[in-house]
């Protein structure tokens, strides 16, 4: 390819070239004959202040363009360099936008170039990225990258990203390509022109790429199952563990640094203890225990040594991506014998191959993210070996194509065909029964438990990570969810007969004819009734509600409504009509049912046709059969297990914008008997289990019976006594008798003083999202934003880790976070030095499900608060606090706002719950003091 690409990269005053905004540096590379020709650099005079934000950014100073040339002066020069090229951007339509605005301002033609978005491109090309901005890819394809956020450097990173691109699309199959081609003009990058080189280059091509597979069209990584063998140790345990624990042992000599901690090896050997007594565990391991390598170490020494597959779960998949990517790697250089770790995740998570090579051939009505999705998944296919699209960032609204194509909609599929060979998911269970550690999610371990085990393989042990989370996850499994927009998906993607949906395509086939019965009128009919009614029930549902909140003068304040409901006490004449709507809803879908089961008598009779649209015909009816169930267990069938309903929705929201959910009030009878009975030994572990050294509450909650159970508190190795300082004020105003105006006041005060004695590095948790909100519009007016970078949840863009990786990238950061931030956020060193806590984290008391479990402890005469709202809090506060020291090296601050901490009467609960640390309870003017003194 010897075209010409000329890559540019822009600064700017600000991201508007309409705002209007304006450039202040130019960096130009050239590129011909895929090498770097020339270069162009120059600063640009914007005629107005620099905002700090970009100087904090770029480095760039009013100073450095007070002399520099107006674009006018220099636009003749910059549109010559353009002539018969490409034009190359990271992000094109930014550089692109602000280039033609200059132009056209200084009289001069926009540029109309061919051009290439290697942001777009990465994308493509190197799906499995874990990001797609300049830096991120520098670090992951090892581009030196000297001085980010400056024009010049940029665009040398541009160029060479650029040429590694070109180089990694001359490297994918023929068939691929061909696939891009049909793709490419609904891409922004015009690459017409170099696939249909690289496409004409392969046709003549006599090589073949035995690493790839190519089946009907599609080509994919060519992979091939091992099975393993068994191993055989003969060793004890305690040896076992002495030639990894002890002096020159393999820690030592595989883990730079490495200090022995007690309680690792302790945890370690009470997993082991409590596997040979076939005892069930509660194991709280405080932060920096490192736990996941104590646990492992038992399960892979009793899974190889019992020839016994040991379940390991997780709740979050950043710990099961942890766990295969850091300490299993670890752990095979560790132990002296060979062992074998797979992951089975559900089956929404894989790609099928059968569903994405017929979706390929409809591209008629992709839309922009469409077309980008089926780019990256056909380059993906020809790198991934497990077909899990965590592997990969689909762009938003390409989840929803996705969803269509996951294995969780192919039905079963004939162990004879060539696609179930080929199964990503097949082999990912063939893995799984062959594997002597089975990596999950607790989703998948309660759904394969409430399904009576058909999911995954056979197991008598398990570890259970995180495990302050499977109660809830347990009851979530066991509970429905409907919504409407789930409803009217699912109808959308069936179609009338006239459109171009499934069934329209469907009816389209050749075993069909009009001597079949069915009624395309009878269908359409029917479809527009349900769809009609669906929108119908949804908007009373939310009207209703409404009208509720509004009699009992319960309207949230914050926009969200949680409505607990009960067709037995709801309001007769108004929730009987919605009971007939759902009625009427139920009769049009079973109408929509027999209709398409009279569709498969062609499919059926003609043996010659492939059964792939007798499953489609299945599954679709299988899909609307379920949105009967579930509504007939809302609406119309009182349960046998006492349960909680409700209805959520946001009051500015659209009007049918409602969701529905029913989960069990007390899931532990149903743990006791259909998991912790049915199992041998199952360990649970977590950071935040007990409750001022008892595990009562976990216990209860989980339906652990006391005869068999084992219960142990490994303390951290970190020195908290001399790590930590404990600071409550005593002069806030008390949320109770004042405004919250006042309180988050106070608040704002406070994260203005402490950060000028920690630089920044703080971490502000909220409660509720509203509070947060309020906070950060008044930090905004009244911190210098110039010094110091404010980042929220929910107002900065960006998902949890972008907005972590912002805190981290400036030096002098405040984080405000509710929610996730409260756990599961790691941010080790430095960075973090004070970590805030504004409200101590008691759940909302009208929560539905709270309130449900609430009046059952009521009615057991049992007190609610210390039951349920005490426990829940303290072990959310156990995990907020565990956010500040992750390591030996960190100090910091605690700084609790809530003065019920010190004065209730439950205070206690929380500061004995926790690691024992000095506690100043003070004046806010005394305590800034001490903190400065300390620091």
């Amino acid at each position: 390819m010897n075209e010409r690409f000329v890559v540019v990269d822009l600064e700017t005053t600000g991201h508007s070239p309409v705002n209007p905004d304006k450039i202040i540096e130019v960096g130009i590379v050239v590129i011909e004959n895929n090498d770097i020709t020339g270069e162009f650099s120059t600063f640009l005079n914007p005629n107005r202040p620099i905002p700090a934000f970009i100087t904090n950014l770029t480095g760039i100073t009013d100073a450095d363009v007070y002399e520099a040339p107006a674009f006018r002066d220099k636009a003749a020069e910059i549109t010559a360099l353009f002539e018969n090229s490409y034009l190359v951007a990271h992000n094109v339509p930014f550089d692109l936008g602000f280039l033609n605005g200059e132009l056209a301002a200084s009289g001069f033609s926009q540029l109309h170039n061919p051009v290439l978005d290697t942001v777009e491109l990465a994308r493509i090309l190197y799906p499995q990225a874990p990001g797609f901005k300049l830096g991120q890819l520098a670090d992951y394809l090892d581009i030196t990258h000297k001085a980010p956020h400056r024009a010049i450097a940029d665009a040398h990173m541009t160029a060479k990203l650029l040429l590694i691109l070109l180089q990694k699309l001359k490297q994918l199959p023929y068939e691929t390509i061909a696939h891009l081609l049909n793709l490419e003009k609904r891409l922004n990058s015009d690459v017409h022109a170099i696939l249909s080189e690289q496409h004409q280059a392969l046709a003549f091509s006599s090589d073949e790429n035995e690493q790839m597979d190519i089946y009907r069209g599609l080509a994919m990584k060519a992979l091939t199952d091992v099975k393993p063998e068994k191993q055989h140790i003969d060793t004890s345990f305690g040896s076992y563990l002495d030639g990894i624990y002890e002096v020159e042992g393999t820690m030592e000599q595989y883990m730079p640094g490495y200090e022995k901690r007690n309680g690792q090896r302790e945890m370690s050997e009470t997993i082991f203890d409590a596997f040979q007594a076939k005892n069930h565990a509660l194991i709280e391991a405080e932060t920096g225990t490192g736990k996941s390598l104590a646990y492992l170490l038992p399960a892979i020494y009793e899974a190889v040594s019992r020839n016994k597959k040991i379940v390991i779960s997780t709740y979050t998949t950043q710990l099961q991506s942890q766990l295969l990517d850091e300490e299993i790697p670890l752990m095979h250089q560790l132990v002296s014998f060979p062992f074998h770790v797979a992951l089975l995740k559900g089956k929404q998570h894989y790609i099928s191959l059968d569903k994405f090579e017929r979706v390929l051939a409809s591209e008629e009505s992709d839309n922009y993210d469409v077309a980008l999705t089926k780019a990256m998944l056909l380059v993906w296919l020809t790198e991934t070996e497990t077909g899990d699209i965590d592997e990969i960032q689909l762009p938003s609204s390409g989840y929803l194509f996705y969803r269509q194509i996951s294995t969780d909609t192919e039905g079963a599929i004939d162990p004879s065909s060539p696609w179930f060979s080929r199964s990503y998911y097949q082999r990912a269970r063939r893995k799984a029964q062959q594997a002597d550690i089975l990596i999950t999610n607790h989703a998948l371990l309660c759904t394969d438990m409430f399904n009576d085990y058909q999911l995954l393989p056979s197991y008598d042990k398990a570890i259970i990570d995180e495990a302050h989370h499977l109660e809830e996850t347990a009851s979530r499994n066991y509970g429905l969810t409907l919504n409407y927009v789930q409803i009217q998906n699912t109808l959308n993607q069936i179609g009338r007969t006239d459109e171009g949906n499934w069934l329209g395509k469907l009816l389209m086939k050749p075993p069909i004819d009009d001597s079949y019965d069915f009624s395309k009128t009878d269908w359409n009919d029917i479809f527009g009734k349900a769809k009609y009614e669906v929108d119908d029930l949804f908007r009373m549902l939310f009207q209703y509600v409404v009208e509720q909140k509004q009699k009992s003068k319960s309207l949230s304040d914050t926009g969200r409504i949680q409505y607990r409901f009960d067709g037995e006490k709801e309001d007769p004449a108004q929730w009987e009509v919605i009971v007939e709507m759902v009625n009427r809803l139920s009769f049009y879908l079973r109408d929509l049912i027999h209709l398409l089961s009279s569709l498969s008598q062609p499919f059926v009779s003609n043996h010659s046709f492939n059964d792939y649209y007798l499953e489609d015909l299945k599954t679709t009816m299988e899909a609307l059969q379920s949105i009967i169930d579930r509504m007939e267990q809302l609406f119309l069938t009182d349960d046998n297990h006492p349960g909680v309903k409700w209805i959520e929705m946001e009051t500015r929201g659209a009007r049918n914008a409602v969701y529905l959910y029913s989960e069990p009030i007390d899931i532990s009878t149903l743990l006791a008997d259909d998991f912790f009975s049915r199992k041998e030994s199952i360990i649970l572990t977590s950071a935040t289990l007990s409750i001022r050294n008892s595990f009562s509450f976990s216990q209860k909650r989980l339906g652990l019976s006391p005869e068999n159970l084992m219960t142990a508190k490994i303390h951290s190795p970190f020195s908290y006594q001399n790590q930590v300082q404990l600071m409550i004020p005593d002069d806030f105003p008390d949320i109770r008798h004042s405004t919250i105006d006042g309180f988050i006041q106070a608040v704002c005060e406070a994260i203005i003083s402490l950060s000028d004695i920690t630089d920044g590095r703080m971490l502000v948790l909220f409660t509720s999202y509203d509070m947060l909100r309020k906070a950060y519009y008044l930090l905004r007016e009244t911190i210098d934003t110039s010094q110091y970078m404010l980042i929220a949840q929910g107002i900065s863009s960006g998902s949890r880790s972008r907005l972590k990786k912002n805190f981290q990238t400036f030096s002098q950061s405040i984080l405000l976070g509710t929610s996730s931030f409260w756990e599961g956020v790691d941010i080790p060193g430095q960075d973090l030095s004070c970590l805030m806590i504004v409200r101590l984290p008691f759940q909302p008391p009208n929560h539905p499900v709270y309130e449900a479990k609430s009046n059952q402890f009521k009615n057991e005469g049992k007190s609610p608060f210390f039951e349920l709202a005490l426990p829940n809090a303290v072990i959310r506060f156990k995990q907020g606090f565990g956010r500040l020291i992750r390591s030996t090296d960190d100090r910091g601050i605690v700084f609790v706002c809530d003065a019920r901490i010190m004065k209730a009467r439950y205070g206690k609960y929380f500061t004995e719950s926790i690691p024992a640390v000095p506690i100043t309870h003070d004046s806010t003017k005394l305590i800034m003091k001490r903190a400065e003194e300390w620091f």
